[in-house]
């Protein structure tokens, strides 16, 4: 038992250890390793800050996020779109929110060395960790395949349709398996060859559509709040990957710095420029790849995009492996990869992408509740001195709680999307409790305020009941060795 409780204080990022994996001059892997097959194995802490914030950035840039600022710009519908200039406050409000839980959430992965699922046993405990572990792998397979439809049609917005679109799905899909099986290889490669073309990529597509004089004008500020939303829930469907990387960040700081500053300079920069190619082509998403490829020299600046989009199915697919090895953690990482990258070309050659926004906003209610409850109690209420990612870490009942807690407040608050069974469900409960949410009202704060609120007003609850639990385990070891003399 004691084997599998990490201390979170340990490796180099916080200082000496006695595990000789913790030095990164006796670990073998320290320079040029890759990530362990397994759970078992110790991981390699190669990645300093801009290993990280490379790759963040590259994150960070999306052509979902062109297409998907038709969510910003109107979260609530084209009767309340916004001015220009709240769509880039909402922006920049959202992003720092967003990135700095993602941020938060890398720096257990750092202190600990574990992946995030295997993380989730210190909260909720061994067996109930499989919960989040299923949940985030149909989510993140649901990204991935999201992603492998944006390349392919990406391809055919430069190409044309001469080449299918499968083909497309199938060489995306091997080349992001590829990618998978060498994570830290391919985070190396990201920043040292990929970054570069990527921000002068969209250098000169952002001068160029802002030369053809988009227009900026009209608008209103009402639907602000639906706007963060959106923001805060496209930058925490990180969450539930970052310990993935940040278990091989060199520190902690380095971890949150990556996080932070990748993402959420490269997130403002994709949807504000989203934003602009939309004004372009009168706010048809249909139509936004099309102001790129029509600019000058844009084929090959948005082939740039579309090409470096793998490394978004990549992060995906190696977070579903990582997810499932909670569950399998002596099976090779390298064979989970391989089937759920085939799951995932499989899935996106029947996604309808017209759901992207409605299962963004599930993506949100479900983690940031989650985030909040791990939050208070990792980081406030000293859980990460006692943070228990053994195999047999006992279930804590008690933390589902806030996070269910979270995932109804998030809902009654929420622009509803337009999956009618869904929104009727929400719309009657709201009506039995006399509610009705006002246009400042946020969905993904008013969430994470209530989990973390009712995280602190269960914690002396929690610690009797850890309390009690310790002693009768010790009860229990005291009769074993009466027995066994």
């Amino acid at each position: 038992m004691a084997s599998d409780v990490i201390d979170p204080h340990t490796g180099p990022s916080t200082g000496p250890s006695s595990d000789p994996h913790d030095d990164p001059h006796d670990d073998p892997h320290h320079e040029h390793g890759e990530a362990p097959l397994t759970l078992d194995q110790p991981p390699p802490r190669t990645l300093g800050m801009l290993d990280q914030g490379a790759f963040w950035a590259n994150l960070g840039v999306s052509l979902l996020g062109f297409s998907g600022a038709l969510a910003l710009v109107a979260p609530t519908g084209p009767a309340t779109s916004l001015t220009f200039v709240a769509a880039i406050v909402a922006t920049v409000v959202g992003s720092l929110i967003g990135t700095a839980m993602v941020g938060l959430a890398a720096v257990p992965g750092a202190r600990t060395g574990r992946p995030a699922m295997v993380l989730l046993r210190g909260l909720f405990g061994a067996r109930l960790s499989y919960v989040p572990s299923l949940l985030n792998t149909v989510q993140m397979v649901g990204w991935g395949a999201f992603e492998l439809w944006v390349i392919a049609h990406g391809a055919q917005a430069i190409f044309g349709t001469a080449v299918p679109y499968w083909v497309w799905v199938l060489v995306a899909g091997v080349i992001t398996v590829a990618l998978t099986i060498w994570p830290l290889g391919s985070i190396r490669l990201l920043r040292r060859f990929v970054t570069a073309g990527v921000v002068v990529a969209m250098v000169w597509l952002s001068i160029a559509l802002i030369l053809r004089g988009p227009s900026l004008t009209g608008g209103s500020w009402s639907a602000f709040a639906p706007a963060v939303d959106y923001v805060i829930a496209l930058s925490v469907s990180w969450v539930p990957m970052a310990a993935d990387f940040a278990r091989h960040s060199r520190s902690a700081r380095a971890a949150f710095g990556g996080v932070f500053i990748g993402y959420s300079i490269a997130q403002v920069a994709c949807l504000a420029l989203g934003v602009v190619a939309l004004s372009l082509v009168q706010n048809d998403p249909d139509r936004v790849w099309s102001a790129f490829v029509s600019a000058p020299l844009g084929a090959l600046f948005f082939g740039i995009l579309v090409l470096r989009e793998t490394d978004q199915s990549f992060a995906n697919t190696y977070s579903t492996t990582m997810s499932l090895q909670n569950l399998m953690p002596r099976v090779d990482r390298r064979v989970i990869s391989v089937a759920i990258g085939a799951l995932i070309a499989g899935v996106a050659l029947v996604a309808d992408v017209t759901a992207y926004t409605a299962f963004l906003a599930l993506i949100g209610a479900v983690f940031v509740p989650m985030f909040a409850v791990l939050a208070v109690d990792y980081f406030l209420l000293g859980g990460g001195a006692r943070w228990d990612t053994g195999r047999d870490a006992p279930s804590r009942w008690l933390m589902i709680v806030p996070w269910v807690l979270g995932f109804g407040v998030w809902w009654l608050l929420a622009a509803l999307p337009e999956v009618e069974w869904w929104k009727s469900l929400w719309l009657g409960i709201r009506e039995a409790i006399g509610f009705a949410p006002l246009p400042w009202m946020s969905a993904a704060l008013g969430a994470f305020l209530v989990s973390a609120l009712v995280t602190l007003a269960i914690a002396p609850l929690d610690r009797r009941l850890r309390a009690r639990r310790e002693g009768r385990d010790a009860s229990h070891a005291l009769q074993d060795a009466d027995r066994s003399e």
